[in-house]
């Protein structure tokens, strides 16, 4: 069964981006391909993404007018909220959305083909997706810096139940993927019992 994802780098303390939405501090470790990602973006079938991510993308590994310009980096189709209007990218499957995330999800599920559905970010994006019981797993790359401030990993309390470690898996000497499932508690017949997931 498919399953709704947050796949995302935080620093030690917990962001993931600079106050002014930097990512040096993270591409200073290199290629992402000696990581999880590539056996991770074999499994995705749609992506869902805020508009400061969307534009991060467009003007960092699109790069549209410099000399380093490249495609859209997803096959898959992907959905961005934004409330505001936001430039095309030529050639990239990308429909623009605001609002709530539930129809998006539908949406998105019916496209992925059985496959996963990737929250790329940012944190809040990922939170809507929590609150409405969609999210089931969390996978993040913790790195070995700290930024002070910034764009916080997921800003949420989730307390009761928590999160429930499944892996803690070490790459090289700078990350650890820490690998999370979301227990959600239903009430039936006026007892509370506690399930995993429910994307």
């Amino acid at each position: 069964m498919s399953k709704t994802q947050y796949y995302a780098a935080a620093s030690l303390d917990g962001f993931i981006a600079t106050s002014d939405h930097s990512l040096g501090w993270l591409l200073q470790f290199g290629d992402p391909e000696d990581s999880s990602y590539p056996a991770f973006i074999r499994e995705v079938g749609a992506l869902a993404m805020g508009a400061r991510t969307y534009e991060w993308i467009v003007e960092h590994l699109v790069n549209p007018g410099g000399e380093a310009e490249s495609s859209w980096p997803y096959t898959q189709p992907a959905w961005v909220f934004s409330r505001g209007a936001l430039p095309v990218t030529p050639g990239a499957d990308v429909r623009f959305v605001s609002g709530d995330v539930r129809p998006v999800h539908e949406e998105m599920q019916a496209a992925a083909g059985g496959k996963n559905l990737w929250i790329v970010g940012g944190g809040d994006l990922a939170g809507q997706f929590h609150d409405q019981g969609l999210l089931d797993e969390l996978i993040i790359q913790v790195t070995s810096v700290t930024l002070g401030q910034g764009a916080p990993l997921l800003p949420r309390a989730i307390v009761d139940p928590p999160l429930r470690l499944i892996s803690a898996t070490p790459f090289g000497e700078a990350f650890v993927e820490l690998r999370y499932e979301v227990p959600w508690k239903e009430r039936s017949s006026g007892e509370v019992r506690i399930s995993v997931g429910t994307g």
